[in-house]
């Protein structure tokens, strides 16, 4: 009796949503997946009425009546509806009885419910609707065993049974239910199916549980079961939430070959592991795969995908992503933005991510205090001093976020780096006023700003301020105060040394050196040597430069030379000259005015060796100053070095083709370098007005 009844359940299974995966799979064997079987069914929901019930209930539920197939397209469907007695006009009275089942605190109740309803006449199609419809994971297993004394089925059908229960478990989000029943499935010596380990493994995704999901999709040889593709499919998502990429490359290569049903969410899960794993080109890979095979994305695979961009650190292709989101209909949501505003923040697309700032406002969309700041951020690397006035602005009246230190340490070094004292001491107030006391940052940003207004005695008042409160002094700090050194008065020399003295007696020795131009006997090599050694070595290439810039300004061109060697030897520069047979090169983009000039010469003092000795000189000599000026300044490397070139009757002219260039022949080389003679050397180097720092400070 019972298996005609149950034969036809399988259809509430399989939720088509895929699922991940775990490192203990590497060496599992796959099987061959048979192909997920279609099923036909029709589990009518009104019953004929048992006579021999004396329940009212019951008398309303027994065997199945015939079924007639409506097409819902026809034009008199909806009147057939209304007859039929499954349509929502004649509700089912067992969906009164589950929902008093799933209401019930007590074994006591259920049973009561049970037995009034069905007494002992309970056949398994009703069991099996019941228990389909219910939600209350702490009910079902007493209704279940209720059932199971009742209806006395065979093994066959206590699995059927076991499964819809276990999907009652799923839809509360009760995994450890799940696996408790799951063992007493197997104490009572029934064999779980395919749509028990489905079950299982959809359950644990539902409670955001990848990893067990995994283990239950591996314990599935054990029992004799092979997953169909359905199942298969959810794993791709559950190998790749649990980061096992070979599983979830290797089922998903399976599932493109076999053609499978991939659903979005699975696309996004694999672009996401691409991600951490730091394959870009792999994420890339998959969303073309996704539109090849014809699967619509959604808003959050987009961002799951630019925010892929913005760790990768192509701005133009998150640019293009987007544009392909927009055009596919889809609206950016808040997290699309943000995720903008990363990319080109990051890159510096200034234009581009005010662009994006500009349309979150005319949406109204609320900015976080970290969007606001990380703008903040990227108008100081740009020098948009403007810009950064009216977002702060925006930022205090948007009634949604506040100044905190970050915003305050951004905005007061963008003022800083412009040399706007004024503005930077009212927003060093404003912060002190909101609760917030100034770090080592942002004094080290007021240092800059003394300095380039030439406020010596500001920067020293600073500077104690910093030892004051009990604040050590950082490499980049002491790199600023080197930096503001270039652009002192000599006069005023003494006031900062006696300050580097006190607190960097081995820095202090240096600058010693360069300004009392002392003798040296190698004692000034060894000492700067040791002190490069000692800094961080994101600091050593600036900290050198300033250095350098230094001795330009004091005019001690030997220093300067003995301090770029040094750079060389200890490979702080790198790649500054560079030969081939078609052009030697001078690359001067990442240094300081100082620094390049002193790069200039050095070269030029090479070159006239070179030739000396008799070395056949290349078609073409050239120098790379880059493009563009500094943000802060007027004054540009390009500029610099044009007009120095010019002063030394250099025969470099501006590549036409080659932006930020300067190109020499060989005809035009030898014949400058023979009107030079011999007597030329490093010191014709003259002191140059730098006027432009060194670093920039950027969080």
């Amino acid at each position: 009796m019972a298996s005609r009844l149950f034969s036809s359940y399988s259809s509430i299974f399989h939720d088509p949503t895929p699922t991940p995966l775990s490192s203990s799979s590497r060496n599992l064997k796959l099987p061959n997946f048979p192909s997920r079987p279609h099923f036909r069914t029709c589990v009518s929901s009104q019953l004929t009425p048992d006579p021999n019930s004396p329940d009212p209930v019951t008398k309303s539920s027994s065997l199945s009546k015939n079924k007639i197939w409506v097409n819902p397209k026809k034009l008199k469907a909806k009147q057939l509806l209304k007859k039929s007695s499954t349509s929502r006009f004649n509700p089912n009275p067992l969906v009164n009885v589950t929902k008093s089942l799933d209401s019930c605190q007590s074994d006591q109740e259920v049973s009561l419910i049970l037995n009034n309803a069905f007494g002992d006449n309970v056949l398994g199609r009703d069991a099996v609707f019941i228990l389909n419809k219910m939600v209350n994971s702490n009910t079902a297993p007493i209704v279940l065993k209720h059932f199971l004394d009742k209806i006395n089925p065979s093994k066959g059908e206590e699995v059927i049974l076991y499964n819809v229960t276990l999907k009652v478990f799923r839809k509360s989000g009760d995994f450890r239910g799940a696996e408790k029943l799951f063992d007493e499935m197997l104490l009572r010596g029934v064999k779980p199916d395919n749509i028990t380990f489905s079950t299982m493994i959809n359950c644990a995704r539902m409670c955001s549980a990848p990893d067990k999901a995994v283990e239950w999709f591996e314990k599935m040889p054990r029992y004799g079961c092979e997953p169909d593709d359905v199942t298969c499919s959810a794993m791709v998502y559950m190998y790749a939430r649990v980061n096992n990429a070979d599983m979830a490359l290797k089922l998903y290569e399976r599932a493109k070959a076999e053609k499978w049903r991939l659903d979005t969410v699975t696309f996004s899960t694999l672009i996401r592991m691409y991600g951490m794993s730091g394959n870009y080109d792999g994420c890339l890979s998959v969303y073309e795969d996704l539109k090849v095979l014809g699967v619509k994305p959604n808003v959050a695979m987009y961002n799951t995908l630019l925010n892929a961009m913005f760790r990768a650190k192509r701005p133009q292709q998150a640019k293009i992503i987007y544009e392909e989101m927009t055009g596919n209909g889809f609206l950016p949501d808040l997290i699309t933005y943000a995720a903008l505003l990363r990319v080109y923040v990051a890159a510096q697309f200034k234009e581009e991510a005010f662009r994006v700032y500009k349309e979150m406002k005319e949406k109204g969309m609320e900015m976080s205090t970290v969007l606001y700041n990380i703008l903040l951020a990227m108008c100081g690397d740009v020098g948009c001093t403007d810009e950064a006035i009216e977002i702060f602005e925006d930022m205090k009246s948007s009634g949604t976020c506040k100044p905190d230190d970050w915003t305050f340490s951004s905005l007061i070094t963008i003022y800083s780096c412009s040399g706007k004292v004024s503005e930077a001491e009212a927003a060093l107030n404003e912060m002190v006023k909101s609760g917030f006391e100034p770090n080592l940052f942002v004094l080290t940003s007021l240092v800059q700003c003394y300095g380039k207004a030439k406020q010596t005695d500001n920067v020293v008042k600073t500077f104690k301020q910093v030892l004051d409160k009990g604040i050590i002094p950082d490499d980049r700090f002491w790199c600023c105060l080197l930096n503001v050194m270039t652009q002192t008065p000599n006069k005023e020399f003494g006031k900062l040394i006696d300050c580097i003295e006190k607190a960097n007696s081995k820095l202090g020795s240096v600058v010693r050196y360069l300004v009392e131009e002392k003798e040296d006997d190698g004692v000034f090599r060894k000492e700067v040597s040791e002190l490069l050694n000692s800094i961080d070595a994101e600091v050593k290439k600036p900290f050198c430069n300033c250095l350098i810039d230094l001795c330009v300004n004091l005019n001690v061109p030997d220093r300067a030379r003995d301090l770029l060697d040094l750079g060389l030897k200890l490979e702080i520069y790198t790649d500054i000259q560079s030969k081939s047979q078609a052009q030697w090169s001078l690359n001067l983009k990442k240094l300081s005015l100082g620094a390049a000039l002193t790069a200039l010469h050095a070269w030029i003092s090479d070159l006239s060796k070179a030739f000396q000795a008799g070395e056949d000189l290349p078609p073409l000599l050239g120098i790379n100053t880059g493009q563009g000026k500094h943000r802060y300044s007027d004054k540009g490397l390009a500029s610099v070095l044009k007009s120095h070139l010019k002063e030394l009757n250099a025969p470099f002219h501006e590549g036409a083709d080659k932006s930020g260039w300067f190109l020499m022949t060989k005809v035009a080389a030898k014949s400058w370098l023979e009107s030079r003679g011999s007597t030329e050397s490093i010191a014709a180097m003259r002191s140059v007005d730098l006027g432009v720092p060194t670093m920039a400070l950027h969080h």
